[in-house]
């Protein structure tokens, strides 16, 4: 059971890193199509975008690395938890507002082109699933141990 745990673990944790790997290729390479795409979510600062656009896509890259190589990986859990969270709270705060935005997650596309919110929350929240999963699985409350 153990083993299949393991296997079970290693595959979340590569598919993970993929996923944030996969989606920080558009962005490091358009990044004024991610500026324009952050500009639209109309939340960030303007002096704060083009920081932003060329900062983040490297972040998602090197922390998908860090998860399919296993270098550190609690550290790039800890950081991919928490950009999905930071994801899932600009996507509910722009549903709530009716605001239709393109989130640029994975093709940035034209700008214009908007995506189902609440299909970004269900995918979100479900990355963030995993990722949690993979992040507290080795604490004590996971494990059925004797006093």
């Amino acid at each position: 059971m153990k083993k299949i745990k393991k296997i079970i673990k290693i595959a979340l944790r590569l598919f993970l890193g993929i996923v944030f790997v996969y989606a920080s290729k558009d962005k490091i390479l358009n990044p004024s199509d991610f500026a324009t795409i952050l500009y639209g979510y109309s939340l960030f600062p303007l002096f704060s975008i083009n920081i932003i656009a060329i900062v983040f896509p490297f972040i998602e890259l090197v922390t998908g690395f860090s998860l399919i190589f296993g270098i550190y990986p609690k550290s790039a859990l800890i950081i991919i938890n928490f950009l999905i969270s930071f994801f899932i709270i600009i996507i509910s705060f722009n549903l709530l507002r009716g605001h239709e935005f393109n989130c640029g997650c994975f093709a940035l596309g034209d700008p214009s082109d908007v995506s189902a919110a609440g299909q970004l929350l269900v995918r979100n929240l479900i990355l963030l699933i995993i990722g949690l999963y993979l992040l507290f699985d080795r604490l004590p409350i996971f494990y059925n141990s004797k006093p």
